[in-house]
């Protein structure tokens, strides 16, 4: 897995503070923005972390680029609704030798290792065999329609794998760019930092909390899974490790 921080609203921080004072002020944004210094701003801001109002921080986006991600992650992810994705398409790329990700319960088990692996190399050669036999297809039949052989070409290879893209496992890598507002970010890290949650996007959820409290500090200070600002919600299915993960996510909210 990569994550990379592309990209996020200049003065996060400065710009929430400007926000939340303007609702309470008579003069323009730029004079408030104006009168911020860097210790006022953070205090502003960690006042209203403590006191949970968040409306204010919408303002602010952060931009990540994600790879060696699964399919599985994807269909998990995209349910935050608050957030903008663009991911590499299975139907336009084709995916003749593609990249998977294997879970390390998986990685650790040779003999699990071994069918997993054997999976995989079946998938590709499947997707491969089924592709070649529909792009002969299509391409006979865009030849019979007078289209130019370059064209019918890369036309049936695209129609081809829209449909070979059902055999690719949920394994299968993806790539994707996302980008959500601080407010989002907040309770996608509530959800996903959490032990309870999915292996990958709890790697994932964490990655993406570290870089943004390198940018944003006092925004993120009370980020993390629910137990990190108060008791954990899940009850009877609690991890019961709630110290444990308080101390990993505050490790990660060190910044240099």
């Amino acid at each position: 897995m990569k994550v990379t921080l592309i990209t996020h609203t200049p003065d996060p921080e400065k710009i929430i503070a400007s926000s939340a004072k303007l609702c309470y002020s008579d003069t323009s944004a730029m004079n408030l923005m104006e009168g911020l210094d860097e210790q006022k701003t953070k205090s502003f801001v960690e006042m209203l972390a403590d006191m949970g109002h968040e409306s204010p921080i919408e303002h602010i986006t952060f931009t990540f680029g994600i790879e060696g991600v699964s399919r599985t992650l994807l269909a998990q992810i995209t349910r935050h609704r608050i957030a903008s994705f663009s991911v590499q398409s299975q139907r336009y790329v084709r995916q003749d030798n593609f990249q998977y990700i294997t879970p390390p319960a998986i990685a650790e088990n040779p003999g699990a290792c071994e069918i997993y692996k054997k999976s995989m190399e079946n998938a590709v050669r499947d997707y491969n065999t089924v592709s070649d036999i529909l792009e002969k297809k299509y391409y006979q039949e865009f030849i019979s329609q007078g289209i130019p052989e370059k064209s019918a070409k890369s036309k049936a290879e695209k129609k081809a794998i829209e449909d070979a893209r059902f055999i690719l496992p949920n394994a299968c890598e993806t790539k994707m760019m996302v980008t959500m507002n601080a407010r989002s970010l907040l309770n996608f890290f509530k959800l996903r930092c959490c032990n309870r949650a999915q292996w990958e996007i709890r790697e994932l959820a964490c990655e993406m909390l570290r870089l943004c409290s390198q940018v944003a500090p006092s925004v993120f200070r009370n980020a993390g899974a629910s137990c990190c600002s108060g008791k954990c919600p899940e009850g009877k299915m609690s991890c019961g490790k709630a110290e444990e993960v308080r101390k990993y996510i505050s490790s990660l909210k060190k910044t240099v």
